[in-house]
């Protein structure tokens, strides 16, 4: 039994009980079920409401186990609604405290709830139930599934029953229940929503727990700050369900312990989301260039409607219809009677096209003859399928008018479109891009930045890689960038064509291209090549440098740049590189630049690398004969102590000092090694040490 389980580990829990002030809901237990299903659950125009009633705890006194709650503007996610429980509906108040709950053994179950559940032992039930006709076709409300049984290792084994229950009066087909987790049919409990319960020691041994879940759905656990006083509950759920406008249905919302009365749950729905709405269907793809009719699904010559897109104010139709024919969140608003107004909303998508190409040469005047059946065979996609070609979007929606001269369709370039349809109805749309190679086209101009060391208007281009990207339109395959060249004439022969890496020779230089599309067909491209020399970037590029310096060779510099852009980075303003840390950085002064090659821009700063020498020789040979730090000056309140060994101080020096010369008291020391300590401007000490040698 669940009761002889859990009584040691109940006593285990009541120790640790904390006090705390949480914002809780209030529960009002006086509303009568007519109450509490028009003026809260409801309460709409669009639906009539008969035959209320409400049941539950009989045995406790006036305390009912159902009725109104309140968050108090608190944290529970419903500002208001009805509240049902298989305990007083005055326990649900929070704060969460570990208990056992409570009931009565002769306050029975219910014999719906386990018929629609499959239980056989419900105790404790309580349920509101009402008749229900609606002015339209899809009713849903929202609702938290809170439950003791988020305990142990309790919701691995035992769980509550709670259902939503629905069916047609008079209909001798069983009840629906809706209170499901979505896009299933299993009931919402805590066996069939819980994270991961670890494995518990109980008073008959170690009960191995079990995995989550739909763990999604959990809202979490509670603590002595919950505004109820519930272990732990689901997030916001919502039950939906479709229905005949004008029918009369039976509404029954019940839930009931199971097995015995311990480890009370409830069920809180939000108020007014029992209103009715209207439903216009799953969202929707819909094949390129295809239409589809949104239908309201509700009758009544006095009804009226407005349907709009994407949240605009401006109508669509007024009808109970839209026909659809572009992609966008579609919603109808309905009255449906004085005070009544109903909404739906619909997200319509459209299956991008298949895309395909074709290619020819063209005439004087732009044109080329093109034979569109050599795509056909493609695109019926090995199919006995019709194919049929229209110029328009517009054509194709309308299937009139047709391409008929698909072997010899004369056009200039542009987007045409197909549609396959096979032998069951389906269609596919295919976008046909038709190119036309001209002889000459329009003259196009292109920039590039000088990015040589000579600022003089003339570079040396990689002509596939620098160019081919930015030729109009994109050659793409079956294109191909055959050669590039100095003359038409040169292109037209395919004569002298130019080296890959080709140096310009005049500012703007000007270069034929021969693109060709395997078919004997080519274009010559005119371009025209602008060379721009870098000048001073206005507003300036760099950011700042990072510096790490004091190491040796892990001395590095990093660029940091205002913005993100296409730039090339250089310590010396001759060798650039595209990323902007450089390593292994010798002590020194360094002059940062930074080249934009999108606007030329250029900017630089002095950047100062500081390290110490890792010996010195004091023997009078002019070389190495004094310990000093180079570019110290740049620290003007920087201070260098000497020791030797042993930590005895032997030279202070500030950074204006001529350095250490290995002398103290007068006399030259001896070789050692020696430590030192430097304290820059911003505070922060450097430590290291080197050798005197002799």
């Amino acid at each position: 039994m669940k009761y002889a389980k859990l009584i040691l580990l109940y006593f285990s829990f009541c120790c640790f009980v904390d006090s705390a002030v949480a914002q809780s809901i209030i529960v009002d237990d006086s509303k009568n079920a007519q109450e509490l299903v028009e003026n809260i659950l409801v309460n709409s125009t669009c639906a009539t409401i008969a035959n209320p009633v409400a049941s539950g705890d009989n045995f406790s006194g006036s305390n009912k186990s159902y009725g109104y709650f309140n968050n108090q503007g608190g944290t529970f996610p419903f500002a208001e609604g009805v509240v049902l429980s298989t305990w007083s509906s005055q326990n649900s108040i929070g704060p969460f405290i570990v208990n056992r709950g409570g009931g009565d053994d002769r306050w029975l179950g219910d014999t719906d709830l386990e018929q629609a559940l499959g239980l056989t032992e419900t105790i404790n039930a309580t349920f509101l139930e009402f008749e229900f006709i609606p002015l339209t076709n899809f009713i849903s409300f929202n609702y938290i599934f809170a439950s003791n049984e988020y305990q142990s290792y309790f919701p691995c084994e035992f769980s509550d029953g709670f259902a939503f229950l629905i069916k047609e009066k008079g209909s001798l087909d069983p009840y629906q229940n809706i209170a499901v987790i979505p896009n299933t049919t299993t009931a919402v409990s805590s066996t069939s929503i819980h994270p991961f319960i670890p494995p518990v020691r109980t008073i008959v041994g170690l009960n191995p727990g079990c995995s989550a879940e739909n763990e999604s759905y959990f809202g979490g656990y509670n603590t002595n700050a919950s505004p109820v006083n519930y272990s732990a509950q689901t997030v916001v759920l919502n039950a939906q369900s479709n229905v005949v406008a004008g029918r009369t249905y039976q509404i029954k919302l019940v839930i009931a312990d199971d097995e015995n009365e311990e480890f009370d749950s409830a069920v809180f729905i939000e108020a007014g989301s029992f209103a009715p709405k209207i439903n216009l269907g799953s969202d929707q793809t819909v094949c390129f260039g295809g239409k589809t009719i949104l239908d309201a699904g509700l009758t009544g010559n006095t009804n009226t409607y407005q349907w709009f897109k994407d949240g605009g104010t401006t109508p669509l139709g007024s009808n109970s219809t839209l026909e659809v024919n572009s992609a966008g969140q579609y919603s109808v608003l309905a009255t449906l009677a004085a005070g009544c107004v109903a909404t739906g909303t619909i997200n319509i998508a459209y299956k991008n096209p298949i895309q395909k190409s074709l290619t020819q040469c063209g005439d004087s005047s732009g044109n080329a003859t093109f034979d569109l059946t050599t795509l056909t065979t493609e695109i019926a996609n090995g199919n006995t399928n019709a194919v049929e070609y229209f110029e328009t979007v517009i054509d194709l929606q309308n299937q009139s008018p047709r391409i008929t001269n698909t072997a010899n369709y004369n056009s200039a370039s542009k987007i045409i479109y197909a549609k396959a349809t096979n032998n069951a109805g389906c269609v596919n749309v295919t976008e046909i891009t038709l190119l036309v190679l001209s002889t000459l086209p329009a003259v196009q101009k292109l920039s590039f930045c000088d990015n040589d060391a000579i600022q003089d208007g003339i570079r040396v281009f990689d002509l596939f890689k620098d160019i081919n990207p930015k030729i109009l339109p994109v050659v793409v395959s079956p294109l191909t960038v055959e050669g590039y060249y100095l003359s038409a004439n040169d292109a037209t022969n395919r004569q002298n064509a130019l080296p890959t890496n080709f140096t310009s020779t005049t500012n703007p230089q000007t270069l034929f291209i021969r693109v060709e599309n395997g078919l004997d067909c080519r274009g010559i491209f005119e371009i025209q090549l602008e060379i721009n020399i870098y000048t001073p970037a206005i507003p300036g590029i760099i950011k700042g440098t990072v510096v790490n310096q004091f190491s040796g060779e892990s001395n590095s510099i990093l660029i940091e740049t205002m913005v993100a852009g296409d730039f090339e980075y250089s310590l010396d303003g001759i060798t650039f590189q595209s990323n902007p840390l450089f390593t292994n950085i010798s002590a020194g002064i360094y002059k940062a630049f930074v080249r934009d090659n999108s606007s030329c821009g250029l900017s630089f700063t002095t950047v100062y690398v500081l390290d110490y020498p890792r010996f010195f020789t004091p023997n009078g040979d002019g070389f190495n004969d004094v310990w000093l730090i180079k570019n110290l000056t740049i620290f003007p309140n920087a201070t260098i102590n000497i020791f030797n060994r042993f930590g005895k101080l032997l030279k202070q020096f500030n950074s204006s000092n001529q350095g250490w010369n290995g002398i103290f008291n007068g006399e030259a020391l001896p070789s050692d090694d020696y430590w030192f300590t430097l304290k820059a401007d911003d505070r922060k000490i450097i430590k290291g040490h080197f050798s005197l040698k002799r």
